[in-house]
Parts: structure tokens; sequence; C-alpha cells
């Protein structure tokens, strides 16, 4: 008889270049994450002071080159410009989740994937039935499915919650695989009457950028030039530019080759990153997020179908359908969670998954383009939903923190000063000789002082 095949760990400890990888990544995406929340509370502060009107103003002025087909407005040129780096970046890490990360394997892909999927499904149900009870619009129904990583690793910054690798991990990948499925409901959905001679060339674009990365050409001054050409036709093409953002982040080669320590794929994500988190995606917030927090606003939130269904859609579909994914693809994968971890610690997680803001904001406007009282409305209700649900995963997240903190300790413990965390070689001699070596100096050290102590009290002991 064949042995039994072993119970997948989920949420098992990651392997040390993927936790390398992850820690430099998320530290990167916290930074932006605050300058994001930070951002959000300017536009919000500038849009309902009496510097309303200068917001407005600077959000609405035009500029760019009319006969391209580009006379964009500050904030078209943000969502439409900007975001276009943000789908980049979102293109090489799901490249390289793919061939090298969590998503290579399809056991391991399958209960990030789902939870993904079913964190995306929920929330435009919710919205959905929210809407048809109320007499709503369904148009919005894909506002609550996206998932902010920058705004949740924030939130986790500012309330000092540190989380094990393995839930930063989750999280990391759940969010890279929601980005895809937004970027095609964007292209899918929100796609207006298209230029098939703009597309055409947009697409002859990708393949001599394919092509040059595939003959080994290096240098900026070839692919920026290159890049904005295929943007702007993308743009006039009726697709959604940002598209062509995740198409070429998705060209980018993601292994490594004989004497390479890092693919071009992570050394370009390391250049950009910085370039999308710290700059792109803040001042898309500082002229998506200014709406006008009035009373009525408020009130109209908890009562217009469209708005409540999007604040429910992110607190509770979010919550439910991350969470639910997960518990059915272990449940009948028979994978078992990781003993150091318990199932409300994912359905913190989940919680805090309902933080959506940047693509929200975005598909929002797509939505509900031409209804501009509606399309504040619903900015309002990511706003809030966004806010409940930080609040409550801090809350959830919190009362584990103790155990949190401990397993980073553990995690991050490297006695022997080599570099490497203790837990990753536990299977190595050589570690273990470094250490019986280490505890034997020390042993000397100590019977050494027990010697001199001792020696100290017979003097002391001895008659004048």
């Amino acid at each position: 008889m064949s042995a039994p095949t072993p119970r997948r760990t989920f949420l098992g400890r990651l392997s040390l270049p993927e936790r390398r990888y992850l820690t430099d990544a998320l530290r990167t995406e916290t930074v932006g994450g605050v300058l994001l929340l930070v951002a959000a509370v300017v536009a919000l502060v500038w849009a309902n002071t009496p510097l309303k009107e200068s917001y407005a103003a600077i959000r609405d002025f035009h500029f760019g080159p009319a006969a391209l087909g580009l006379d964009l407005s500050v904030q078209h040129w943000a969502a439409d410009g900007l975001l276009a780096i943000f789908f980049f970046v979102a293109g090489v890490e799901l490249k390289r989740e793919l061939v090298a990360g969590e998503l290579r394997d399809p056991r391991a892909a399958a209960l990030p994937v789902v939870a993904a999927v079913c964190g995306m499904a929920a929330p435009a149900l919710v919205y959905a039935l929210v809407n048809t009870i109320g007499g709503g619009t369904l148009d919005g129904w894909a506002v609550p499915t996206a998932t902010d990583i920058a705004f949740a690793l924030a939130v986790l910054a500012v309330i000092g919650t540190s989380l094990p690798s393995a839930l930063r991990a989750f999280l990391l990948t759940l969010a890279v695989v929601d980005d895809l499925l937004a970027i095609l409901i964007i292209a899918i959905f929100f796609t207006s009457d298209l230029n098939f001679l703009a597309l055409g060339g947009a697409f002859a674009g990708l393949v001599v950028f394919w092509v040059l990365l595939r003959k080994g050409v290096r240098g900026w001054y070839v692919y920026v030039p290159l890049a904005l050409v295929i943007w702007g036709l993308m743009y006039n093409s009726g697709v959604h530019a940002t598209i062509a953002g995740v198409a070429m982040g998705l060209m980018l080669r993601c292994t490594t080759r004989e004497g390479e320590e890092h693919s071009p794929g992570e050394r370009v994500e390391h250049l950009i990153r910085p370039l999308s988190a710290g700059l792109a995606v803040p001042l898309f917030a500082l002229f998506a997020a200014g709406v006008t927090l009035s009373g009525r606003a408020m009130t109209d939130v908890f009562t217009h179908p469209a708005p409540l269904g999007v604040l429910l859609g992110l607190v509770v579909g979010k919550a439910v359908g991350v969470f639910g994914g997960t518990w059915l693809t272990a449940r009948f994968t028979k994978a078992r969670l990781n003993p150091d971890l318990r199932w409300p610690d994912v359905f913190a997680l989940a919680t805090l998954a309902g933080i959506g803001f940047t693509v929200s904001l975005l598909i929002d406007e797509l939505a509900f383009a031409g209804d501009a009282t509606l399309t504040d409305e619903v900015k309002a209700a990511i706003l809030m939903g966004s806010l409940i649900a930080a609040v409550l995963a801090s809350i959830l997240l919190k009362l584990r923190v103790r155990h949190y903190q401990a397993l980073c300790a553990e995690e991050d413990r490297d006695e022997d000063h080599d570099g490497i965390p203790d837990v990753y070689e536990q299977d190595n001699p050589a570690y273990h000789l470094r250490m019986a070596e280490m505890y034997e100096r020390k042993a000397a050290e100590h019977r050494e002082r027990a010697r001199l102590a001792g020696a100290s009290r017979d003097e002391g002991d001895r008659p004048a």
C-alpha cells in the first residue's frame, strides 16, 4: 500500500528567498500606504474648507496635446496616467507570483485564488442585493470588489501590529490576484467604443516591447518613450489606459538565470515600486478622494442604495467572501492551518481586505461617469466603508497582538548573527556546530566568573 499523502499546511512558513522579497516589497508599500493616508486626509480637508474652489479648479484643469487626444484634466491624468504605473507594478508582481512565488504551485495557489475570487464575488452580490431591494442602480457592482494593499499595510503600520510573514504573504498574494481580477473587470466592462487603428498600434507597440526584452536590450531611454507611446495609443483605443501598464509588466522576465542574483523583473520592480507607492497612488488619491462630507452626504451613504451597497460590500461582503472562500478551500483540499495560527486570525485578515480605496475609487469614476452627485456619494461610501473595515480589523488584530509579536520575534531570531533567521537553519549541521561553540564559550566564561567570584569571597572571609 502507498503511504497516505501528507496534509498540506496552509499559512505555513515561507521559504527564505520569498520571505526576503516579501519584507522588501511590503516595506515600500507600507511607506506608500502612509503617504496614501496623508493624501486622502489632505484631499478631504482641502475639499471641505473655504479653499474647496481652488481644489476643484486644480482637479479640473486641463492640459496635454489635444491633437493626440490627450487634453485631459489633472484628475484624469492621475487616474489614467499615474495609475498605469501602479498597474505596471501589479503586472510584475503577478508575473513573479506565477513563475517564482506562491502562485507557481497550483495546489498552493488554489487557496489565495479562490479566496480572492470569493472576496470579489461576495461584495458584488451584496451590492446587487441591496440595490435590487432598494430600487437602485446595478452599475456600481464592481466598486466594492477591490482590496487596497497599500492602505491595508498603512493601517497595520499606524496601529503598530506586526503580522507573521505567512499572514502578510497571504494578504499580498490575495491583493495581487485581486488586482488581476480588477484589471479584467476594467478591460471587459468599462471599455468604450473601440478605435481599432489605435488598438492595433498599441498591440504593435507591445510586440516591439516584448521583442526588445527578449533581445536583452537595456536602457530606460528606449523603454520609457516606447511605454508612453503604447499608453497613448491604448488610451485612444477606448480600452482603459491602465491595461497598457499591466500588459508591459507581465512581459518582464521574473526568473533568474545563471550569474543573476535578481531577475530583470525584480530589478525593475525595485526601481518602480517607490515611484508607484510614493508618488503615483498618493497623487491619484489626492485628486480622487476630495468629496464634500456634509451631514446630508453622510446620511445619503446609509439611505441611498448605491452607496449603501458599496459600504456593505466592503465591510460585510469582503470579510464573508475572503474568509468563506479560504475556509471552504482548506476544508475540501484537506489543508491544515498552521498550528501557530487560528481561524480568527484569517477572519481578521479578511476584514482588513475590506479596505478598498485606490481601485474602488477608479472603478467608481468609470461606473458612474456623467453623474457627479452619485460619484461623490459612492466615494464617500468607499471612504466610510474602508474606515469601518480598518477599525474592525484593528480591533480584531489587537486582540492577538502579543501572539503575533512572539511569532515575529521567533521568525527574526538570529542567535549566531549570520544574517539568516535560526528557524531556517535547523537542518544545517554547521549552524548547530556554531551554536555549540557559542554556548561552550559562554559556559567557559561563566565558569571563570564563578571561579573569580569564589576567590573574591574566600578573600573576604579571611580574618584581618
